[in-house]
């Protein structure tokens, strides 16, 4: 099931299907759920005892065909202590629910969005939960041509019952918007190597200009004359060409300086003539992370329209061992002039962002830009799965992402960026070296990258960790995450949207 169906209504007892109740911990029942429960001479509290049912957080108590009602069923789904609820936490009890019904494959629901405290649920909240449940619900199975009886997909048509159904059902259109951004990135990282590489990945972008987003997409021959040479030394071992796409959308007003996103794309990363251990090498198809990311923010805004104007680039490029592939040793000068040595091959997606940054740093002149990228496995050991590294040159724009991160559950630790750490990149032969070695080497990888910024706010945000592998939660079972999408859009709707 991979795209239910959410509607609004006000709250009431549906005839048929399932209906779902939320109860705390104190196990008093909502109003809606207590009159039932007093018509029907109290099944619901009887269940509840006779099953010992706790209601903690996220915990589901199925009661099948109750005695006297023609539901199929009826599930308590639990608060724990209510009043303990933050804003990241909706949209996981929306996520908690949507596995449940996934596996029980519940064809019609409804959703009683009611608390048993006397605190009502607004629109924002509704819409939080509906978000939780179109995310969990996705899944990824193009390419199983036979599929189990047991996995066979079931339509889900689900109705959120809530007070202000109205504005509920307003408050979702943004959601809506945001779902189907994080589905778009989840499923250009979760897509084979095979199917979508540099020209592939190049088109499904230009899909945005449906949106209204103005996208150009730069070929091997622009590049070449422009002088990107850090990028072009990466590609230059790969037959697949080198693409560079630029998304632009003009939600805000005409004069406003954009803010700008810049996403690593490497659609395979075999390491080059450093080559990867074959090891867990197939998981590198999702090394394009960072670009996905990007090109779903891009969606979600667009879809949203967002009062905002805003630039997406991503550098798409495959990194081979090819007999025209660059060495370690090589030299390569950058878009901005600047020279660097290239240690070691795998250290290929700096490269890459090194020319995108200079290039809307001064093309685009943006307001901040954010880069995204599955960058270092030396962040993976610092901050493990569970955050990303950010890094960054701008307290305040740092500081507005970690609140970001909070208010999602998509959340980032701030590393040091120090000039102490450049002597790790000098290089005996170029201006600098591509990598400094395995000490503080998410932080050496930052520290490149911050030579193509210039004095514009910048955030980079190493998303090695979080954007694929990343533990199963109650709103992702999947292998690609779409991490990235849902804290990006946050910041812009906080600190940037007219």
């Amino acid at each position: 099931m991979t795209h239910p169906s959410i509607a609004f209504a006000k709250p009431a007892v549906p005839a048929t299907g399932t209906l779902v109740i939320l109860i705390g911990e104190d196990l008093v029942l909502p109003p809606t759920a207590a009159a039932l429960d007093g018509a029907t001479n109290g099944f619901l509290a009887r269940a509840v005892a006779k099953a010992a049912f706790k209601a903690k957080r996220f915990g589901i108590l199925d009661v099948v065909a109750p005695h006297g009602l023609d539901l199929d069923r009826v599930l308590l789904l639990g608060l724990g202590k209510p009043a303990e609820f933050e804003e990241k936490d909706w949209p996981r009890l929306g996520g908690a629910l949507a596995a449940k019904l996934v596996e029980l494959k519940v064809a019609t629901a409804t959703v009683l969005l009611e608390r048993g405290d006397g605190v009502g649920i607004d629109a924002e909240v509704a819409a939080d939960f509906g978000l939780g449940v179109r995310l969990r619900a996705w899944s990824f199975d193009r390419y199983k041509t036979k599929k189990k009886d047991d996995d066979a997909e079931t339509a889900l048509a689900l109705t959120l019952a809530v007070d202000g159904h109205a504005a509920a059902r307003k408050a979702w259109n943004a959601r809506s918007a945001i779902a189907d951004g994080v589905a778009l990135t989840r499923e250009l990282i979760s897509e084979p190597a095979n199917h979508l590489g540099t020209v592939e990945f190049a088109a499904r972008a230009e899909k945005l200009s449906k949106l209204g987003v103005e996208v150009e997409v730069l070929g091997e021959k622009d590049l070449k004359k422009a002088g990107w040479g850090a990028l072009l030394g990466v590609a230059q071992g790969s037959a697949r060409p080198p693409r560079v796409v630029i998304m632009r959308w003009n939600g805000g007003d005409k004069d406003d300086a954009p803010i700008a996103f810049v996403g690593k794309g490497v659609v395979f990363d075999s390491g080059g003539i450093s080559i990867k251990p074959a090891s867990g090498m197939e998981d590198m198809k999702g090394d394009m992370g960072g670009a996905a990311v990007v090109t779903g923010l891009l969606h979600a805004l667009a879809a949203r329209k967002a009062k905002v104007n805003v630039v997406g680039a991503i550098g798409l490029v495959e990194n081979m061992p090819d007999a025209d592939a660059q060495r370690p040793g090589d030299v390569v000068t950058s878009l901005s002039g600047q020279t660097i040595e290239v240690i070691n091959t795998d250290a290929e997606g700096r490269l890459v962002l090194a020319d995108l940054l200079w290039h809307v740093k001064e093309k685009v002149q943006p307001a901040l830009i954010v880069d995204l990228a599955t960058l270092t496995g030396a962040v993976l050991v610092a901050l493990g799965k569970l955050n990303a590294g950010l890094f960054s040159n701008s307290d305040e724009l740092s500081d507005r992402l970690a609140a970001a991160g909070k208010a999602t559950g998509e959340t980032v630790w701030r590393m040091p960026l120090s000039a102490d750490y450049d002597k790790l990149i000098d290089s005996q032969w170029a201006d600098m070296k591509n990598t400094g070695g395995r000490d503080a080497g998410s932080i050496t990888a930052a520290q490149f990258l911050k030579r193509f910024v210039g004095d514009v706010p910048w955030a980079h945000l190493d998303i090695a960790g979080t954007a694929m592998g990343s533990p199963a939660t109650e709103l992702n079972k999947a292998w690609a995450s779409g991490w990235g999408v849902r804290l990006l859009d946050r910041l812009v709707a906080d600190h940037y949207e007219k």
